[in-house]
């Protein structure tokens, strides 16, 4: 059985509130998504994710496959229970790393040779390679391989990038569809021939019936058990800043027949209107019935505004990545609490925010805690940032489905 996305309720403006049903998890949309680059999301721990009511969240096949590597993953049941996860994964294919590499990387329509940033090592990704350790790593949304266009780039480098896309995109379907039941649940036999899944914990250990798979479950209070639902793979538009690129990448993808539909290549030095531009000009060519990512993208009044124009998912490093360098998003704008101002404001960092660092931590004490060089400055400060996105897609997703009209049959 295939992953489904189910609409709800549209809005006149284009909003779209939807459920998305996947093998791990029930994923309510539009749906902000924590980044985990190497299986933790930095300085916040799984269960801490979970309070914060994070439903999926992101890893990073690049840096997977290089440290601890995806066979290892694999022989340890896939990502979900290497990393104690028992919600939503998806996985990017590489290729954004890759190509940040710059130097250390060459171009062929085979795919690209690479040297690892860790030891200098070389590697080699294709289409192929990049699904096959997806498939191992076994996120519930796995992403084809594809060229991220930079910016700036000319008209005839967008062209020939998008050339290698369009190729890599069909060559990571059709190994997708010949492999995709080789996932590690599928291959420990954790389904039976019907769909019903073995009662085993995370961990692969064979449970008692009668037993509850979810207390086996180490730091999890509310695990889903998996669903008979297979991985999903979404394409990727690219097309640089180029809107006529954008629409014959989106047109060609959409033949192919993907489980959902990322627009990629952007937030990647380009000004803010140009990005709205190019996410404008594809979210009307997308299927209704398939779900729509926006990657790599941004501040809270961004993924607000995208979420509002038919955008379903969004990623970004941003809340953590900003945290660590003390700053902090609050419903009164941006706040760096380094600045010694803070040094005894005994008010919360956020006087609205309802997260467990505002309800118990004052500004004075986050800003102490970055000058000492504490750790738990970063965790504290993340774990903020991220209750503030996630907020923020919880009150879209309310306003919405009250001022959408319910999607019928007839949709």
């Amino acid at each position: 059985m295939t992953p489904s996305f189910q609409l709800i309720a549209q809005t006149a403006a284009g909003g779209r509130r939807g459920r998305l049903h996947l093998p791990h998890a029930t994923v309510e949309t539009p749906v902000f998504m924590p980044v985990g680059t190497a299986g933790s999301v930095k300085a916040v721990a799984q269960e801490t994710l979970e309070s914060l009511g994070a439903e999926i969240i992101l890893g990073n096949t690049y840096h997977l496959y290089l440290r601890p590597g995806h066979e290892a993953i694999r022989r340890m049941g896939g990502l979900h229970k290497f990393m104690s996860w028992p919600r939503a994964l998806l996985t990017d294919s590489g290729g954004f790393q890759v190509f940040s590499l710059n130097e250390l990387r060459k171009v062929s329509e085979e795919g690209v040779h690479f040297r690892s940033h860790l030891d200098g090592s070389s590697h080699f990704f294709s289409p192929e390679h990049s699904i096959e350790v997806q498939i191992a790593l076994g996120a519930d949304i796995i992403m084809a391989f594809d060229e991220c266009t930079e910016y700036p780039a000319d008209r005839n480098r967008a062209e020939e990038s998008l050339r290698f896309t369009m190729a890599w995109a069909r060559r990571s379907l059709d190994y997708f569809r010949a492999h995709k039941d080789e996932v590690p649940w599928h291959a420990q036999g954790e389904f039976h021939q019907q769909g019903v899944p073995h009662p085993r914990g995370p961990r692969g250990q064979v449970l008692a019936r009668g037993v509850d798979p979810s207390s086996a479950w180490v730091g999890s209070r509310n695990p889903q058990q998996l669903s008979a639902r297979t991985q999903s793979l979404f394409g990727i538009v690219q097309g640089g800043m180029y809107p006529d690129l954008r629409r014959q990448c989106t047109e060609q993808l959409i033949e192919m027949e993907f489980d959902g539909y990322a627009i990629g290549g952007l937030s990647v030095g380009e000004p803010r209107d140009l990005t709205l531009e190019m996410i404008s000009e594809v979210l009307p060519l997308l299927p209704q019935d398939k779900p729509r990512y926006v990657m790599g993208v941004g501040y809270p009044d961004e993924i607000e505004m995208y979420a509002r124009m038919g955008v379903d998912m969004m990623d970004c490093v941003l809340p953590t990545r900003a945290a660590r360098h003390a700053l902090l998003f609050t419903s009164e704008g941006r706040l760096n609490i380094k600045n010694k101002q803070y040094a005894e404001d005994q008010s919360p960092p956020d006087p609205v925010c309802d997260c467990p660092v505002c309800r118990r931590y004052t500004r004075a004490y986050l800003r102490h805690l970055v000058q000492a060089g504490e750790p738990l400055a970063a965790t504290l400060n993340s774990i903020h940032n991220l209750a503030f996105y996630l907020g923020i897609m919880q009150r879209v997703r309310g306003s919405l489905e009250s001022a959408a009209a319910p999607m019928t049959s007839d949709h």
